[in-house]
């Protein structure tokens, strides 16, 4: 996953690390790459439109899925939202998924500022626009002269249905009402920690069965800050600056919602007043901390393992690693082949669960 924080300034090329991971993650069995949408700022600067970014992947990669995390579909017509993501699908072959979000960040709205108040059930309704057109199915609206018209989208996407994710910041309604959509779920570890996200995700499951839906088939993917390394006070030193730093920018765009008359992610309320440099600088440290010990897979494979053997109890069915955090590209690069060990460990201890419960179950039939 892709969030980077800053617009890479005096780069000869500001998606280097971008087309870079994607080559390498394509060439090593990993299932997907997410691109974001952001706007008017720093924060995730470098991909206001994740079909734009997701459509460049598709040239130079064969394997992987081309996921947009997330689409902020109130800022868009659903109409051309299902163009553009058919035009992917069918560059690359059939590997589009999107995440549908609400937005949070009130100054987004500039495109549609009617639409902020109402987001949250904006996004449902655009859901189903696409999926009809979609399927090839017509959807009615008014042309020029007035007259109501039937709206079929071109060219035709390759895959019959769009696979679906919607995100969450983690209100535990979001997750019941995601689950009762029957649609996939991507979500973070802000605001809410395994414990808690665990029972969320039992609700998720819980609101999949009771609306007709597989309550297991539902994909619950969490998005974690990664980089991963042989040494863990190495990797401790090279990440703590980038990764305070992507957090006070992070910081900085709440305080701009919040002054601007909006809400925070998550849907929070808070003040748009500036925060005392030195509690500014304590709050950067603790959320470091936290991020380092159990919010995000830093360290080496053997300490991020634990981690995903916690994730995986809870319910967490993939892990969107976010890597672009600020530690240089080339660091980055090196570090994918831990971050691989790490993968191939997780699968191979599954791949072993799976082999003793094969063997207590055919000791029972004996």
């Amino acid at each position: 996953m892709f969030f980077s924080s800053t617009d890479q300034e005096g780069q000869p090329d500001k998606y280097h690390l971008v087309k870079s991971a994607a080559r390498y993650a394509d060439a090593h069995g990993f299932t997907c790459v997410w691109t974001p949408e952001r706007h008017f700022h720093e924060f995730g600067g470098l991909f206001p439109n994740p079909a734009i970014t997701s459509a460049a992947l598709a040239t130079i990669t064969g394997n992987l899925q081309l996921r947009a995390g997330s689409l902020i579909t109130p800022l868009h017509d659903p109409i051309r939202v299902a163009e553009e993501w058919s035009v992917v699908d069918n560059l690359s072959g059939g590997r589009v998924a999107v995440s549908f979000g609400c937005g949070w960040n009130v100054n987004d709205f500039a495109f549609f500022p009617d639409r902020y108040t109402t987001r949250q059930d904006i996004v449902y309704e655009h859901i189903d626009i696409v999926q009809r057109l979609w399927r090839g199915e017509a959807i009615v609206r008014r042309n020029g002269s007035g007259r109501e018209i039937p709206i079929r989208i071109f060219p035709r996407p390759v895959q019959k249905t769009l696979p679906l994710w919607i995100t969450t910041s983690g209100n535990a309604d979001s997750f019941v009402r995601i689950g009762a959509q029957g649609a996939n779920l991507l979500t973070h570890l802000l605001g809410q920690d395994i414990e808690a996200l665990a029972g969320k995700i039992a609700q998720y499951r819980e609101a999949r069965r009771a609306g007709g839906f597989d309550s297991r088939s539902g994909v619950v993917s969490l998005m974690l800050h990664t980089f991963a390394g042989e040494d863990l006070g190495a990797v401790r030193d090279l990440v703590r600056k980038p990764l305070r730093e992507y957090l006070r920018s992070a910081v900085r765009l709440e305080k701009q919602s919040a002054a601007a008359g909006g809400s925070i992610s998550g849907g929070a309320e808070a003040s748009g007043e500036a925060v005392a440099p030195g509690d500014l600088e304590d709050l950067l440290d603790a959320a470091f901390e936290r991020y380092f010990e159990t919010g995000g897979l830093l360290g080496t494979p053997e300490k991020c393992i634990r981690l995903v053997g916690l994730l995986e109890e809870a319910g967490v069915d993939e892990i969107a690693c976010l890597i672009d955090f600020g530690v240089a590209g080339d660091s980055v690069m090196r570090s994918l082949k831990f971050v691989t060990q790490i993968r191939d460990m997780a699968m191979r201890r599954r791949v072993e669960r799976t082999r003793v419960d094969v063997e207590a179950f055919n000791e029972v039939l004996r």
